[in-house]
């Protein structure tokens, strides 16, 4: 009998064991939020190709999906991919070497509770801000880098 009352205070404290522990990402100031009709490995392979339509390359693309799956965790499909490229790399750093730390800036691919996929970014304007009081014409670079990461966008979502 005592084991059946504490029953549902077992099962209430199990709640979070059973709820998915990844939320959907909602709007955040500087950031660009949108989702996707795609899945979240179309939506990867989209934003991968389109690298180039903002003038970019893919750097580095990393994710804790693939892994928790070995270890036998099931989450929802999340992958950051950095892109930059050359030119924007060498403009940054004679202008602010410390600026260099946030290179590549990074693309946010996240899968949805309904399965579809959202693609995020901060803004690079809002990435660099903090470097610009040291040198202002960073503010010029960030600006073309946002417009870099809208084409990125425009053409990953298409």
């Amino acid at each position: 009998m005592p084991f059946l009352r504490a029953l549902p205070l077992c099962l209430v404290l199990a709640l979070p064991c059973f709820a998915q522990g990844v939320a959907d990402i909602t709007t955040r100031d500087g950031w660009v939020v949108t989702r996707s009709a795609k899945g979240f490995d179309d939506l990867v392979d989209a934003t991968r190709r389109a690298a180039a339509a903002g003038g970019l390359a893919v750097v580095t693309m990393a994710g804790p999906t693939d892994a928790a799956a070995r270890r036998g965790v099931d989450i929802p499909g999340n992958r950051v991919i950095g892109l930059f490229n050359n030119d924007f790399a060498v403009r940054i750093l004679r202008l602010s070497t410390p600026a260099m730390i946030e290179a590549p800036i990074r693309v946010y691919v996240t899968e949805n509770a309904d399965d579809s996929a959202t693609l995020s970014y901060k803004l690079p304007s809002v990435v660099l801000a903090p470097y610009a009081s040291e040198a202002p014409a960073l503010e010029e670079v960030a600006r073309e880098l946002d417009a870099a990461f809208a084409a990125v966008a425009d053409a990953a979502l298409r």
